[in-house]
C-alpha cells in the first residue's frame, strides 16, 4: 500500500513541482493539495494522510502553527517541514512543533522521497506502540535484544569525545531505525544534556540512590527522549553524586540495558576509574578519539598500549577528531599509533560551535556539512565491524589493569 502524501504549499508552481519529483515513486501517492495552513489542518482530518509536506511559511496559518493543530487532531500523520530557510531558528520551532523532518529547498527527488519513506516508518512504529500500550513498558518485551556497546573514550579531554558519541548517537538512530542508547558516564562533568538540549532533573545518580537492583522498569523512569529517538541518561547533576554510583551499578546498568536496546553509545571519563575499566571490559568496541596534536597523540597512544595490555585492542578503531591539512599529515599519525585511522573526522568549528550554542546536532541541524560526512563515514565503517568479539575470561578487568 502506498505511503499517502498531502501536500501543503500556497504557491501552485510549487506544488506541481514536488509532485513531479515523486512521480516516479512507485510507493508514494500524493492524495490532496492543500493551499494554506488551515486548509492543511482540515485536509489531514478528512484525509488522514500518512505524511504531510508543510511550507513553513503560508497565509492564513504558517505551517508551524498548522504542525502543531495537525498532531493534536491528526496524531497518526507524520509532518515534514519544507522552507527555503535552513537557519537553526526555524529548524528547532519546527521539531518543537510536532515536526518529524525539516528540508531545505531546493531538494531532488531522491531526498524527498527518502525522508518521506523515513518519517513513514518511524510513524508507524510510534503509531503501534500508542495502539499496543503495553508495548512502551520495555520490560514487556518477550526477545531480548542483544545490544552492541561502543564507547568513546581518551585521557585526552577537548578532543571532541562527547561532540562525537552525541552525534554517531543520533545518526544510529536515525538511519537504522533501531533502539538506541546515549550514557554520560563521564560522571563528574558530563556535557551530553547540554549538546542535545536537554533539561534533566534526575540521572544516573538518583537511580543508583534510590534502585538497590537496577531493572529495565527501574531505568525507564530515568531515560529522557530526545526528538532523534535516542534515549539519554544523564550524568549526575552535581560532581559529588558521582560517588554515589558503584561499578556493581554500572554492571547491572549495562547488562540490563544490552537486552533491551540493539545500541548503547557510552560517553566515558578521561580517566582509569574502577567504573570505567568495568565499562572498556564491556564494551563491544572502543572508540579511542585524537586529534593533530602531539599531546593528543601521546595520549592516546598509550590508552592504545594499555587496553592492549589488557588483552582490549581488539576493541580499539582511533578516530582523528578536528582534521584540517595544517596539522600532522594521518599517515604519520598511523604511524606514530602503529593503526590505521578508521574514520577521519574534518575541522568545522563553526558548524559544531553553532550545533553546540544551539543544542541541535549537526547531523540532524546540517547533515551535508563536511563535519556530518565525517560522521557518515564513522557509522559506516563502524557497522562494517562485525567480527566476533571475544572476552578475556581468565581475570577480572581490574586485576589486571593493576598488575600492570
Amino acid at each position: 500500500m502506498p505511503i499517502r502524501v498531502l501536500i501543503a504549499d500556497d504557491i501552485p508552481t510549487t506544488r506541481e513541482d514536488i509532485k513531479r519529483l515523486l512521480y516516479f515513486e512507485e510507493d508514494i501517492e500524493v492524495v490532496g493539495e492543500a493551499i494554506d495552513g488551515q486548509d492543511a489542518v482540515s485536509m489531514a482530518v478528512e484525509l488522514k494522510p500518512d505524511v504531510v509536506l508543510m511550507d513553513i511559511n503560508m497565509p492564513n496559518l504558517d505551517g508551524i502553527a498548522a504542525t502543531e493543530q495537525i498532531a493534536i487532531v491528526a496524531p497518526q500523520t507524520a509532518i515534514i517541514i519544507i522552507s527555503i530557510q535552513g537557519e537553526y531558528e526555524y529548524l528547532r520551532k519546527a521539531m518543537a512543533a510536532g515536526a518529524r523532518e525539516y528540508l531545505v529547498k531546493p531538494f531532488s527527488a531522491e531526498e524527498l522521497a527518502n525522508a518521506i519513506r523515513r518519517v513513514h516508518e518511524a510513524q508507524k512504529r510510534r503509531n503501534a506502540l500508542i495502539a499496543n500500550s503495553s508495548a512502551v513498558n520495555l520490560s514487556n518485551f518477550p526477545v531480548k535484544k542483544k545490544g552492541k556497546i561502543i564507547t568513546f573514550f581518551s585521557t585526552k579531554g577537548g578532543v571532541g569525545r562527547t561532540t562525537l558519541s552525541c552525534n554517531l548517537a543520533v545518526m544510529l538512530a536515525q538511519e537504522t531505525k533501531k533502539d538506541v542508547a546515549l550514557l554520560d558516564f563521564d560522571l563528574e562533568s558530563g556535557d551530553v544534556t547540554i549538546m542535545l538540549n536537554i533539561s534533566a532533573k534526575m540521572s544516573l545518580a538518583d537511580l543508583a540512590k534510590e534502585e538497590e537492583n537496577i531493572d529495565i522498569k527501574a531505568v525507564e523512569g530515568f531515560l529522557i527522549p530526545h526528538i532523534s529517538g535516542v534515549k539519554v541518561l544523564p550524568a549526575p547533576l552535581s560532581p559529588e553524586q558521582a560517588e554515589l554510583i558503584t561499578p556493581t551499578h554500572v554492571e547491572q546498568l549495562l547488562k540490563v540495558m544490552k537486552e533491551n536496546f540493539d545500541f548503547l553509545i557510552i560517553d566515558a571519563s578521561p580517566l582509569y576509574s574502577e567504573i570505567n575499566l568495568m565499562v572498556l571490559e564491556r564494551s563491544d568496541i572502543v572508540v579511542l578519539v585524537l586529534t593533530q596534536e602531539l599531546t593528543s597523540i601521546k595520549h592516546v597512544k598509550t590508552d592504545a598500549e594499555i587496553l592492549k595490555k589488557l588483552n582490549c585492542d581488539f576493541k580499539i578503531r582511533f578516530v582523528l577528531n578536528c582534521h584540517d591539512n595544517e596539522g600532522i599529515k594521518v599517515k604519520d599519525v598511523e604511524r606514530a599509533l602503529g593503526k590505521p585511522i578508521l574514520a577521519v573526522i574534518p575541522a568545522d568549528s563553526k558548524t559544531v560551535k553553532n550545533a553546540v550554542n544551539q543544542g541541535i546536532p549537526f547531523v540532524m541541524a546540517q547533515p551535508n556539512a563536511r563535519v556530518a560526512e565525517g560522521i557518515k563515514e564513522l557509522f559506516e565503517k563502524l557497522e562494517l565491524k562485525n567480527e566476533e568479539i571475544q572476552k578475556d575470561k581468565k581475570r577480572p578487568l581490574i586485576m589486571r589493569m593493576f598488575s600492570l
